[in-house]
């Protein structure tokens, strides 16, 4: 039976979080909120909330700002510490729809062992050199996967079954900032873990708070791409056994 809780990792966006964190606790989830060393205005912020919870909250805090990755990593330690066998992981700005989470969690019961992938259907608000930037990641994932199992690899709105993620962070570095969401998706799919892609609606973002460095981040991306392109390179028999299976 799966027991999921709901990660969701903070830096400095103290004006949305309240309404995400209602929004999901409505579906009656767990939550641990991941500070990542964010400002005090922030940090009391997700005190209160935790203090409000009735117990329904953990906050986990990080002293200094590791980046995205690091937090929802810490996450998953925390998760997995406390018996818990998959993550929903939302951002914390406001973007994802939280409406859709009954659909990612009813998808993961039927699906224990695979990862449920947020697809988004943006709307207007969306940046659009950030909507056509996308699809220079989602070619590389298709050629780094040898398939086109990943709709999307950029939306960090997704369940994970807790025990291969745990297994490939033991074993594996990841990507600590904006380079964390297609480097454990890809390297999930290179373990065998199966993703299924569930449309859901994206909207940017509530508070208008974006923490994407474009020069460092965007290295670290293409950093990321290379490191995954040589990986594939040598799994490129297993790769294409599983597709004829």
């Amino acid at each position: 039976m799966n027991k999921s809780v709901v990660v969701i990792p903070v830096y400095d966006h103290e004006h949305a979080i309240g309404s995400v964190l209602a929004a999901v606790l409505a579906h009656g989830l767990p939550c641990i909120l991941v500070d990542d060393g964010s400002s005090a205005a922030c940090a009391d912020k997700l005190v209160a909330l935790a203090a409000a919870s009735l117990q329904q909250v953990q906050l986990v805090r990080l002293e200094k700002n590791g980046g995205k990755g690091a937090a929802v990593l810490a996450g998953f330690r925390q998760a997995a510490q406390l018996g818990y066998t998959h993550v929903l992981q939302v951002d914390a700005d406001g973007q994802h729809c939280c409406a859709d989470i009954p659909q990612f969690i009813a998808l993961a019961s039927l699906h224990p062992h695979a990862v449920i992938a947020g697809y988004p259907l943006f709307d207007a608000s969306v940046p659009k050199l950030r909507l056509y930037a996308r699809y220079l990641t989602h070619v590389w994932v298709w050629i780094n996967t040898l398939s086109l199992a990943i709709k999307d690899s950029m939306c960090g709105f997704r369940v994970y079954p807790l025990a291969p993620v745990i297994s490939l962070m033991q074993r594996q570095h990841l990507g600590a900032r904006m380079n964390f969401d297609t480097d454990i998706l890809v390297r999930l799919y290179w373990d065998g873990v199966d993703v299924i892609n569930q449309p859901t609606r994206v909207t940017y973002p509530l508070d208008g708070v974006s923490h994407f460095r474009v020069w460092l981040d965007n290295l670290l991306i293409t950093r990321m791409h290379t490191q995954l392109f040589f990986g594939m390179l040598r799994r490129i028999p297993a790769l294409l056994a599983r597709r004829r299976s």
